[in-house]
């Protein structure tokens, strides 16, 4: 479970294996209990998320978006993981 980034309570996560079963780039974010998928663009594809913590997880994934997709691009290649700067 790599996780990517961690701001406010919010742990960011995008798996290795999963690439090869989406075809979708996507992140998991999860805060306490819940757990929701965002893609690049920052709409919801499932799960649950309080509403000031996806605004928060929304507005990371507009700021790091190019980021996202060369990670999406280097774990696709099996070419390992970097992190990604919090939102401050």
């Amino acid at each position: 479970m790599p996780i990517i980034s961690q701001f406010y309570g919010i742990i960011i996560i995008m798996y290795y294996k999963e690439n090869e079963q989406h075809k979708l780039p996507h992140i998991h974010a999860r805060y306490g209990e819940y757990d929701a998928t965002f893609d690049f663009n920052a709409n919801k594809l499932a799960g649950d998320f309080p509403l000031k913590q996806m605004k928060m997880v929304e507005a990371w994934i507009f700021i790091h978006q190019e980021e996202l997709e060369a990670l999406w691009n280097i774990m696709k290649d099996g070419k390992g993981i970097f992190k990604i700067s919090p939102l401050k």
